[in-house]
C-alpha cells in the first residue's frame, strides 16, 4: 500500500493558489436513521482538510464531486451532504458548487469537467482525495483532458517503525489495507478494460 498511495503533499510546499478544488464524495454514511445530520466513515480527511486548503487560501472555491454510488438511486446525495458540512466548518455558500449526478470516479471525472471546462482550466484546479484512490481518480480526470494538480488525504500507511508489537502482533487493521488495495487495483484494471482510463 506504502508503494499503490500517491504521497501527501506538506502544506509548506503548496505555494500555487487555485480556483478550485475538486474534492471526491464517498465519506459519509447515507443509510443512517436519523437524517438530520451528516455521518462520516473513513475518509473525513478529504473533508478536513479541503477545509483547511480554503482556510488557507490554497482554494478558493470547492466542486464537491459525487451523487448516490447505488445502481437504483434512492438514497441521498452525498455532495449535498457535504456541501452542508463544509457551510459548517465555516465555508461560504457561494463558494461551494454541487455535481450530485455520478455514480463512480469515472462519472465524477466526466461530470466535474463539464461543471468547471466553461469557468476554470485544470492548471487552476486541484484534485483531493484519498491517498489509496488518487492514481484511479487522477486518470480518470487525464482520460477527460482534465490533467491537474493533486492533493492527497486519508492515508492508510503510516511511518514504518520496528517496535515488537507492530512487527509480530497481528493486527485487523492489515486485512482493511489489503481490502482497499486489492479493491482499487480491481478498479484500476477494471477502468482500463472498459476505457475510462
Amino acid at each position: 500500500m506504502r508503494l499503490w498511495e500517491v504521497p501527501a503533499t506538506p502544506l509548506a510546499d503548496m505555494h500555487k493558489k487555485y480556483d478550485w478544488g475538486i474534492v471526491l464524495t464517498g465519506v459519509t454514511k447515507g443509510n443512517m436513521e436519523i437524517n438530520d445530520r451528516v455521518y462520516f466513515q473513513r475518509g473525513a480527511d478529504r473533508v478536513t482538510h479541503t477545509v483547511q486548503l480554503y482556510k488557507s487560501g490554497v482554494i478558493k472555491k470547492i466542486l464537491i464531486s459525487g451523487g448516490s454510488g447505488r445502481l437504483i438511486d434512492i438514497g441521498k446525495r452525498e455532495a449535498r451532504e457535504l456541501s452542508d458540512a463544509f457551510i459548517l466548518m465555516g465555508v461560504n455558500m457561494e463558494d461551494i458548487l454541487i455535481e450530485d449526478e455520478s455514480r463512480n470516479t469515472y462519472e465524477s471525472a466526466v461530470q466535474s469537467r463539464k461543471k468547471l471546462e466553461k469557468i476554470t482550466t485544470p492548471e487552476n484546479c486541484l484534485l483531493i482525495t484519498s491517498g489509496f484512490h488518487m492514481r484511479r481518480a487522477r486518470a480518470c480526470f487525464a482520460k477527460q483532458s482534465w490533467n491537474m494538480d493533486v492533493f492527497s488525504a486519508d492515508f492508510l500507511t503510516h511511518k514504518r517503525t520496528y517496535s515488537f508489537d507492530v512487527l509480530f502482533i497481528p493486527k485487523v487493521d492489515a486485512v482493511i489495507i489489503w481490502h482497499h488495495l486489492i479493491k482499487e487495483n480491481v478498479g484500476y484494471l477494471s477502468y482500463k478494460i472498459a476505457g475510462y482510463i
